[in-house]
């Protein structure tokens, strides 16, 4: 179960970024976005940590 718990947190991570990369190299092709601190980036980053790793305990979890 360790293993997978471990994959479905990673999995749920890389999902949330590359979403959020998506949306924001739309918003910066389409022109509404023209610059972004560096703190913000980082933010965005953990955030997508931190929603993973909830997401993927509670999928875990609810699964038994």
């Amino acid at each position: 179960m360790g293993k997978s718990l471990a994959v479905t947190i990673v999995l749920y991570i890389v999902g949330i970024l590359l979403v959020m990369m998506a949306i924001l190299i739309l918003l910066k092709g389409l022109g509404l976005v023209t610059s972004m601190p560096d703190y913000v980036l980082w933010a965005l980053v953990l955030m997508a940590i931190g929603v993973g790793i909830i997401g993927g305990i509670k999928t875990v979890t609810t699964r038994k």
